[in-house]
């Protein structure tokens, strides 16, 4: 590590027991803003820069939505959420990708994301089909990197380069979020995502701001209708945006049409809750998935946003960990105040 490299300043926010007794901590840092950017609350390091990992794809999309290119190549509203989203290569999710491909002239092979094995395995527990080879339409970014292709299409750009930095989505992309934080260029730390996506790093005050403005865009202006449409796609269609037995997909079950919900890698969780005009970001350090859960819903409780009916966030609440035997050996407890 650079000697005068900058550390955040966590606080500890879950803590894992074995029987009374302290034996993990998972700290992070926590922040709720509002769409006209004040800060609401929060605990932790709000300042310090995380990488947006997949939480930033429906501001990758935004450009597209901009310029007409759902409508120019005849994209559904689930296949508008499916560039938001980091899916599990369902059925669903593979066809429609498919489709948004052959509607503008491309195929799979064009597809720069690279290929993995089904999320959905992963999520549901079924083991992976021994004859199954993955191919680029089952990376959960193929939806996001499809809405790539088109809209290079739309513009006449070359599609062999999107990931470039300096190609013209990618700067498309960078003043669509500058423009969207009131921010300058420089502020953004660039680095490169699991997709091989220019990816950056934001304040995470300026992530629940992001998500504040997707949620309930301010105004009248195009920008805040594009914001509501990128937004009423991923709340009408969730299980679109990830799939099932999914954190997103659960989050935006909990209340439809009012959260908006997108996770990404290394313990980041973002929200917007669209009738409060509220975001919530969260960074767990060390990218823990279970304290990322039992965050998000720790937080949206002391916020007093959870709604009477929770029942696709019982898995949340289940704090309980236990051996291979199915015997509770510990838990995993929220100890963190919201200021």
């Amino acid at each position: 590590m650079n000697a005068t490299m900058c550390l955040p300043r966590h606080v500890p926010l879950i803590v894992a027991t074995r029987g009374n007794a302290v034996e993990s901590v998972h700290y992070g840092s926590i922040v709720v803003a509002g769409a006209d950017g004040a800060l609401v609350g929060g605990t932790g390091d709000v300042d310090f820069p995380v990488f947006t990992r997949s939480t930033l794809k429906p501001f990758q999309a935004l450009p597209f939505v901009a310029d007409g290119g759902p409508q120019r190549f005849g994209f559904s509203t689930e296949q508008v959420a499916l560039m938001c989203a980091s899916h599990s290569a369902e059925p669903r999710h593979v066809a429609a990708v498919s489709d948004m491909l052959a509607r503008i002239g491309c195929s799979e092979r064009n597809l720069q994301c690279g290929s993995h094995p089904p999320i959905f395995y992963t999520a549901t527990g079924i083991p992976v089909p021994t004859d199954l080879v993955p191919t680029p339409l089952h990376h959960n970014c193929s939806g996001k990197h499809a809405g790539f292709l088109a809209w290079c299409r739309l513009h006449d750009e070359p599609s062999e380069t999107y990931l470039d930095p300096d190609h013209p989505l990618q700067r498309a992309i960078r003043r669509t979020l500058v423009g969207l934080l009131d921010c300058g260029e420089r502020e953004l730390i660039a680095g490169t995502d699991g997709c091989g996506a220019p990816n950056y790093a934001l304040p995470l005050a300026q992530l629940a701001r992001a998500y504040a403005r997707l949620a309930a865009p301010n105004g009248d202006s195009d920008v805040a209708a594009d914001l509501h449409a990128l937004f009423a796609a991923m709340t009408a269609h969730p299980e679109m945006v990830s799939g099932e037995k999914r954190d997103d997909l659960a989050l935006m079950q909990a209340a439809p049409g009012d959260w908006v919900a997108k996770g990404g890698a290394e313990g980041v969780q973002a929200l917007g809750i669209a009738s409060r005009g509220i975001g919530i970001a969260v960074k767990i350090a060390d990218g823990g998935a279970r304290a990322v859960r039992i965050a998000t819903y720790a937080a949206l409780e002391q916020l007093g946003l959870l709604p009477p009916d929770i029942r696709s966030l019982l898995q949340w609440r289940r704090d309980e960990i236990r051996n291979h035997a199915g015997v509770v050996t510990g838990r995993l407890v929220p100890v963190f105040r919201l200021g």
